[in-house]
C-alpha cells in the first residue's frame, strides 16, 4: 500500500493555488461592487478598436497586409530566437555549427530582401 502522506505538500499547493487564484478574480470585483467603482455605462460597454469605435460590422475581413506584417515579425523575432542559443553552443558545435547558423542567417536575409523588393514591408 502507497503511503499517501508523501502527497500532501502537493495536495496544500493546490489548495494554496485555488485560494491566491479565486481571489485574485473574485476579490477585485467585491471591491469594485463595494466602492461603486461598478458603473457599466454605455460608453464603458462600447467596442474599442484601434483608437476609434468601430463602424463596420465585426465578420468584416481584415486587409492581408495585417497578417503579412504579423508573420515576417514572427520570422524575424524567431531568428534573435535561434541565434542566443547558437552564440552560447559555438564552442560545442565548432565549425559546423557556425556553417549551419551562416546558412540560416544567408537564407534570412535573402527573405528580407524578397519581402522588401515585392513590398511587404510598405504601408499606406
Amino acid at each position: 500500500m502507497t503511503d499517501l502522506s508523501q502527497y500532501l505538500p502537493i495536495l496544500l499547493f493546490l489548495i494554496i493555488a485555488v485560494i491566491l487564484s479565486s481571489a485574485f478574480v473574485f476579490l477585485p470585483m467585491g471591491v469594485a461592487k463595494l466602492t461603486g467603482a461598478d458603473n457599466p455605462t454605455e460608453n464603458k460597454l462600447t467596442e474599442y478598436e484601434c483608437g476609434f469605435p468601430a463602424f463596420e460590422d465585426s465578420r468584416s475581413q481584415f486587409d492581408v497586409r495585417f497578417y503579412l506584417i504579423a508573420i515576417l515579425f514572427i520570422i524575424f523575432d524567431l531568428e534573435v530566437a535561434f541565434l542566443f542559443p547558437w552564440a552560447v553552443s559555438l564552442d560545442f558545435t565548432g565549425w559546423v555549427g557556425w556553417g549551419t547558423m551562416i546558412l540560416f542567417l544567408f537564407e534570412l536575409v535573402v527573405g528580407y530582401i524578397y519581402a522588401w523588393k515585392v513590398g511587404a514591408l510598405e504601408w499606406e
